[in-house]
């Protein structure tokens, strides 16, 4: 399968993410991605015999997927908590962006081009719009911590993804560590820090599809889009997240698209035509 095409799986898995969300609200985040985590982790074992053992990786590489997982959820949570959320959100969705532009510096060899980086703005303004739904962010409110935790989870989420491809070469069932091992890490701030509910059946089944979909399967498939696939192309096709997430959400709860949705598609399925075209 093309490297663009698993990008584009994990884009679609984690578009259900605000969805499920929005479901799953009432739960404390914490627990909610430890226990998404875990559940995630559960699916590298068919590809690895049932053996966790074949999870092993260099320490390392090891300490670069809990940051990548653990560090990304870890930082927005908090954005989430100390900056307004949509602000939060939208300095978070930085990350496509700076996957196209620090490809050149943690990828030896490889060059930004003017077409990249124009498809990257492109892209990160109709994110923009489809995450402001066309209004302008409110004056900075909260804390500024909020908004650095926001454009670190960002950073992390980048560097890891990039990263990944000067490690030590791994099989992408190893990802299952590094889930089971964030997740495990999660659930002890949530622990420390969150009041722990009760969690009714219908809770259990969709943390399921939130373990098996945009917290566990997206994560496999990403991992073979950025060792295989160009960054550059796969940072510019990761700004279809928000368009499609909020589609998603819109009809989740039977209302129908702006105009600034509609600008946003054009913007984003524009930047995402021309990068994959100049490949």
């Amino acid at each position: 399968m093309p490297p663009n095409a698993y990008a584009l799986g994990a884009v679609a898995l984690w578009s259900t993410l605000a969805t499920l969300g929005v479901e799953l609200a009432h739960l404390p985040p914490l627990l909610l991605t430890g226990l998404g985590l875990t559940v995630g982790s559960l699916l590298a074992l068919p590809f690895s015999g049932f053996d966790p053992r074949r999870w092993r990786v260099p320490a390392k590489t090891l300490a670069l997927g809990v940051y990548g997982l653990f560090g990304f959820h870890l930082l927005l949570f908090l954005a989430l908590r100390l900056a307004p959320p949509v602000e939060a959100n939208l300095v978070n969705y930085l990350w496509p962006l700076l996957i196209v532009v620090l490809a050149p510096v943690f990828l030896p060899g490889m060059r930004l081009r003017a077409v990249h980086l124009v498809a990257a703005l492109a892209g990160f303004a109709g994110a923009a719009l489809a995450i402001a739904g066309g209004r302008l962010p409110d004056a900075p409110g909260g804390r500024p911590w909020g908004y650095l935790a926001a454009l670190g989870s960002a950073f992390v989420w980048a560097s890891y993804s990039l990263l990944t491809r000067r490690a030590k070469p791994f099989p992408t069932a190893a990802v299952g560590g590094f889930c089971a091992v964030a997740g495990l890490l999660s659930l002890i701030c949530s622990a420390a820090l969150e009041p722990w509910p009760t969690l009714s059946g219908r809770d259990l089944a969709l943390i399921g599809l939130l373990g098996a979909g945009p917290l566990g399967a997206a994560f496999f498939l990403w991992d073979r889009a950025m060792k295989t696939g160009d960054p550059r192309q796969i940072g510019v096709l990761s700004f279809l997240a928000p368009l499609a997430s909020t589609l998603l959400l819109l009809a989740s709860q039977d209302q129908r698209p702006t105009a600034w949705v509609a600008a946003a598609a054009v913007l984003i399925v524009g930047s995402a035509l021309v990068a994959v075209r100049s490949g």
